[in-house]
């Protein structure tokens, strides 16, 4: 199968569960994402992330739009200070488990998938965010660590 090139771009952060997340839109540059997907994304967005906890200030979540019928969800929070904690939902993709092709339909993917090759250049990022913002400082710098998100580009390859 051909692979297509995808554009991911940041967006302002957004409180959820009352913690801030990064967020991030994967589409491809001549489809973006459709605003009743975007909607229908965000308002079922606090099925997934995890109840308040002391150890989880933050983290990013990702919306993409999949080149046929699919978008999909996720939403990384850091626990424990440095692990990551993923939850995914997906809509349009019977294969993923959806009911149907609605792109707006958004279910919870109880598999442990944490991202496909467009979704995870979010991952690479946001690990060496975390380390220079959290970790290498002697005081953690949490508004920087917000402050710094992937610059829109060309993600895959």
């Amino acid at each position: 199968m051909a692979f297509l090139e995808k554009t991911m771009r940041p967006l302002a952060p957004l409180v959820v569960g009352g913690r801030p997340y990064k967020r991030y839109h994967v589409e491809r540059p001549e489809r973006p994402i459709e605003p009743e997907v975007e909607k229908a994304a965000y308002d079922y967005l606090p099925h997934l992330v995890p109840a308040p906890a002391d150890d989880a200030p933050a983290g990013w979540i990702v919306l993409h739009r999949g080149g046929d019928t699919g978008a999909y969800l996720l939403a990384f929070t850091w626990v424990w200070d440095n692990v990551v904690e993923v939850h995914v939902a997906a809509a349009g993709q019977p294969a993923a488990g959806c009911p149907d092709e609605d792109p707006a339909n958004f279910v919870t993917e109880p598999r442990r998938w944490m991202g496909c090759v467009w979704e995870l250049p979010s991952l690479e990022y946001e690990r060496a965010a975390w380390v220079r913002h959290m970790f290498v400082k002697d005081v953690p710098d949490l508004d920087g660590y917000l402050a710094d998100q992937r610059p829109e580009g060309l993600v895959g390859r």
